[in-house]
Formats: structure tokens, C-alpha cells, sequence
């Protein structure tokens, strides 16, 4: 378990200008029980897919596994020379599925009637190098494209999101605040991870008492809030006038100072990469 698993992206600025969307299909909208966020249609997904099977994009992965997760801006021990054949050697290939990422929802903690546990933030793919490194590469929809725009070491997205599936299926999401990952499965909240553990405890809890637990962590740092007003870590600043995506996806909510969310820059001119911190 890494120290990043604990705080996993904390504060690392603003996510996902108002636009940004995963596109939903209008079935699953359909089926999707109670609390269960709205699921993202499989062609989205394998867009998305298709976005970090680009040869550049692997190839900015395997500079990301030579650097060891060290970013460009700072400066290694090796040349660029060796970096890039340390690079070519990396080989970075995908594993697994590309998942969509869901995150505690703040109408969900308000008590918004209707609100789903969470919503999805970007979709996430595994991504393996020769050495067995791994990390995990964001996108979100921009328009009618997919846009890479983060890497990450580790590979906690899509690993939970398998847990999920393996132990029953259910949707698999993260409460970042305390670095927790849940799966939502016939109206309970149920632990993958130890944080969610010692939050709802090995059995889970019923949907409506995991609402009243965050609404009491957190209820206080919605938008509007005290708390918010005096920007401290941000609280839940979700924009609820983000307009739906082009084709009838709909949007997700612009986040800033995602210090509560715990959210990831996703705009700029290009991809940026977190390492993870580790504990040993």
C-alpha cells in the first residue's frame, strides 16, 4: 500500500473544465439501480482506449518509466540518451480494460434526492512496463475526441475496478478524502480496500447510512459553504451549470482546487505524471 493510496492525488490543482464529459448511453441510463452512478458506454471506452494506444502516447509512457515517475521539469542522474533508450527498452504495453473512474458525488452527500454515490471523473488504463513498473493513464472527452492527460504510477483504478467485478461485481468508487475504495452492490457500500475498512467497517454498511456518514464528514465543505468560501482545500467545488457534451453525453462538473476531491490537473497543454510516494 503506497502513502499516496492515503492520499492519493491530493491537491494537485484543478480537474476537468466544463465540457469534459464521458458519454452515457441512454440504456444503462435505464438500468442503473439506485445510488449506482449512470455506467459509461462501452464505445467510449474503447475510444478512450484507442487514445492511449497512440505510439505517442506510449512512447511519453515509457519516458514516464525511465524517469521512474520523476517528472520532466526535474533532472535525473542519466542523460537523455540513456532516458531514451531506457524508454525504447521500458516496451509499455496495456493490461486489462480500460475503466471509468468514479468519485464520491457532492449531491450525493448533500442528501440531493436522487443523487448517485458517485460520478464518473475520466477513465483509466493499466499500463505495464518490461520491468514490471506499472501506471495508469487518464483521459477524459474533449468534444469528439479523447484526451490523455495524466500518468500515474500504480495502477489503482483499474485494480480496484477488477476487485469490484471478481467479488460480485457492483461499481467501484473512491471517497479521496480518506483514500478509500468502495464497491456499491445491492444497495451497500462495501470495502476493497483497508482505509474502507476502517470506514464502514469488513461488512459494509446500507447505502442510505454510508449517505449520512459522509454527509457528516463532509457536509460542512460543500460549495457554498463556510469552508468553501474561505478556500480552505476547496470543499466540494462542483459547477452544477457545466453544459452536457456534444452528442448528447452528459457532462461532468468542472472541479477546482481539488484538494477535497482529490483530483488531478486535466487542463494545459499536455499530460502531466504523478509518483506515487511509497511507505518502504
Amino acid at each position: 500500500m503506497t502513502e499516496l493510496s492515503k492520499a492519493r492525488r491530493a491537491a494537485v490543482t484543478a480537474l476537468l473544465a466544463a465540457g469534459l464529459a464521458l458519454a452515457l448511453s441512454p440504456a444503462a441510463r435505464a438500468d442503473t439501480p439506485a445510488g449506482a452512478p449512470e455506467p459509461v458506454a462501452a464505445a467510449d471506452l474503447a475510444q478512450a482506449r484507442g487514445a492511449v494506444q497512440d505510439p505517442a502516447v506510449l512512447d511519453r509512457v515509457g519516458h514516464f518509466f525511465a524517469r521512474k515517475g520523476v517528472p520532466p521539469t526535474k533532472q535525473l542522474t542519466i542523460g537523455a540518451a540513456d532516458e531514451a533508450r531506457a524508454a525504447s527498452a521500458a516496451a509499455p504495453r496495456l493490461a486489462g480494460d480500460t475503466v471509468p473512474v468514479y468519485t464520491l458525488d457532492a449531491g450525493f452527500v448533500a442528501g440531493t434526492p436522487g443523487a448517485p454515490v458517485a460520478k464518473a471523473e475520466f477513465t483509466a488504463s493499466k499500463v505495464v512496463a518490461a520491468d514490471g513498473q506499472t501506471a495508469s493513464v487518464w483521459t477524459v472527452r474533449q468534444g469528439d475526441a479523447w484526451r490523455v492527460v495524466n500518468i500515474a504510477s500504480g495502477g489503482d483504478e483499474s485494480d480496484y475496478a477488477a476487485k469490484a467485478a471478481d467479488s460480485g461485481g457492483g461499481t467501484a468508487f473512491r471517497e479521496p478524502q480518506v483514500n478509500a475504495w468502495y464497491v456499491l452492490r445491492d444497495g451497500r457500500v462495501l470495502p476493497l480496500d483497508e482505509e474502507a475498512r476502517r470506514s464502514v467497517g469488513a461488512g459494509g454498511v446500507p447505502l442510505a447510512a454510508y449517505q449520512r456518514l459522509v454527509h457528516q464528514r463532509y457536509g460542512d465543505k460543500l460549495p457554498g459553504s463556510a469552508y468553501d468560501r474561505a478556500g480552505e482545500g476547496g470543499g466540494y467545488r462542483l459547477d452544477a451549470a457545466a453544459e452536457p457534451a456534444p452528442g448528447g453525453g452528459s457532462a461532468l462538473p468542472a472541479v477546482t482546487a481539488g484538494a477535497a476531491l482529490g483530483v488531478t490537473a486535466l487542463v494545459g497543454a499536455g499530460a502531466v505524471w504523478r509518483r506515487r510516494r511509497s511507505t518502504t
